[in-house]
């Protein structure tokens, strides 16, 4: 599954979407192209009320770190 890459009005960086996604934004006017290659796409208005995923990570408290010495 392939994304693309998204920035706000702002030009920082929001979680990647879907090519459907991409083109619906693309098609209603609500973003453009912003470079082809990788295929980015730049939001014409800041979305305020729009939720991000966050990302995170677990670490299991159990684990051991090895040191080669």
């Amino acid at each position: 599954m392939t994304k693309v890459f998204i920035l706000d009005a702002n030009q920082q960086p929001l979680y990647p979407v879907r090519i459907s996604r991409a083109r619906l934004l693309l098609s209603q006017g609500k973003a453009t192209v912003f470079q082809r290659y990788p295929f980015t796409i730049i939001l014409k208005e800041s979305l305020s009320h729009l939720k991000l995923e966050q990302l995170g990570f677990k670490i299991h408290p159990g684990i051991k770190i090895i040191r080669n010495s």
